[in-house]
């Protein structure tokens, strides 16, 4: 879909924000600048700049945090390395990286916030909260691991509060399902996040419909119901 097209779903639905990626719908600068406008002109926050930063890969920063400054982003979320925790044989690279951006960030008034996910070094709990004491510049998102439990999911959340929740269901082998399959898991989570956003990351079969479901089913939780009803 279209920036306009997204802009106009996330009104229809009643959220409030969107985490833009930069793989497909703000790639660039002017990008950035017209979608900025779009969501300014329709009342709509922008939560985050969805960067595939690598920290530790060698890659260029200066243009993520020009894309993220021109979308008016608070936030820029990165990759922490390229390998899961126990297979990353350069660590401290990786952490002297997100210290590197994080503090160029910081300077233009951006944080840097970590992707909670496999293949980097916050693919476990321990591990990301290790990170966050060595770099305590940046800030954690979160998102369920596939087949986590809702009692470890909690503590997870607890342990790492205040985040920014991915907020997606899926099946023990990744399956799609209906957000409120989920319930069991994400009324705590909700409740014990803090004060970060919950932003609707995958749905079934990626269908504006389901969107739609899904995004009703989080507004019930968050007991928020349409913005402006």
């Amino acid at each position: 879909m279209t920036v306009p097209e997204i802009v106009a779903m996330v009104g229809r639905a009643g959220l409030a924000a969107v985490e833009w990626g930069g793989d497909v719908h703000v790639p660039d600068v002017a990008a950035a600048r017209d979608t900025a406008a779009r969501c300014a002109d329709a009342g709509i926050e922008v939560a985050a700049f969805g960067s595939y930063y690598r920290a530790g890969a060698g890659e260029p920063f200066e243009g993520v945090l020009a894309t993220a400054l021109a979308l008016g982003a608070p936030r820029i979320r990165v990759w922490a390395g390229r390998l899961g925790s126990a297979g990353e044989p350069d660590r401290a690279g990786v952490v002297a990286d997100l210290a590197r951006v994080a503090e160029m960030a910081a300077a233009e008034g951006v944080t840097v916030c970590l992707e909670y996910h496999a293949n980097t070094l916050t693919d476990t709990l321990e591990s990301t909260v290790d990170l966050l004491v060595e770099v305590p510049a940046v800030r954690p998102y979160w998102q369920p691991p596939i087949g986590v439990s809702a009692a470890d999911a909690l503590a997870a959340v607890v342990a790492l509060r205040p985040v920014t929740a991915h907020v997606f269901t899926w099946t023990d082998t990744g399956r799609r399902l209906p957000l409120a399959a989920g319930e069991a898991l994400w009324r705590p989570v909700l409740s014990a996040m803090g004060s970060g956003y919950a932003l609707l990351e995958f749905v079934p079969d990626d269908d504006p419909a389901a969107f739609a479901r899904d995004a009703a089913t989080l507004l019930d939780w968050l007991d928020v119901g349409l913005r402006g009803s």
